[in-house]
């Protein structure tokens, strides 16, 4: 297990390979659709993501005696982010992505290029990720987007997520494609004998 503290640099993260499980501690901030697209269109972020992390995520999060509470926090499929987020690394200085279910060839690309890498974290356990967000720093376009849309920064300690896509063109999500093709391939060879 890697334990990664912020400040996420091009240099820790370029020694992250596919397959590797990181426990991720220190700030990141979550973007979905609205956040990406409206980023991509022009517009200034509230706050800097340069070396930060970008968690695909529409948090459940509730007031509770003046302060947020994060109760649910679950990563969202991340392709439909595929057209900004090579973009994000380029022109924000994003250096990591958390979310579910992979990326594609351009994000990819965009991975080796900038010195980025993709989390993958662990669909359907969005209570058990919640316990390692420890502080609800800001929401920024909380008005502008709602709440799921909205920018959260939390402080995370441990967090756990899995390197699928790293920053040396390797992605577990094409291998395991690639595998999936190939057995299918043989099934329906086998089927036609």
């Amino acid at each position: 297990m890697i334990h990664l503290e912020a400040p996420f640099t091009e240099e820790k993260i370029r020694q992250l390979r596919v397959g590797d499980m990181v426990l991720l501690s220190g700030v990141i901030f979550t973007g979905r659709d609205a956040v990406h697209k409206w980023l991509h269109d022009g517009n200034a972020p509230p706050v800097s993501l340069r070396d930060g992390i970008i968690y695909h995520c529409g948090p459940v999060v509730v007031k509770r005696g003046g302060s947020w509470k994060v109760v649910a926090a679950g990563p969202t499929t991340s392709i439909r982010e595929e057209p900004y987020q090579a973009w994000t690394f380029e022109h924000l200085g994003v250096r990591a992505v958390i979310g579910k279910g992979g990326m594609g060839t351009k994000t990819l690309e965009g991975c080796a290029k900038y010195g980025c890498v993709y989390f993958h974290a662990i669909g359907g356990a969005a209570q058990v990720l919640a316990e390692s967000i420890k502080d609800v720093e800001n929401v920024y376009m909380y008005d502008e987007f709602g709440s799921p849309e909205a920018i959260w920064q939390f402080r995370v300690e441990k967090f756990p997520v899995v390197v699928t896509m790293d920053a040396h063109g390797g992605s577990l999500h094409r291998e395991v494609e690639e595998d999936s093709g190939r057995r299918l391939a043989e099934l329906l060879a086998g089927m036609k004998k």
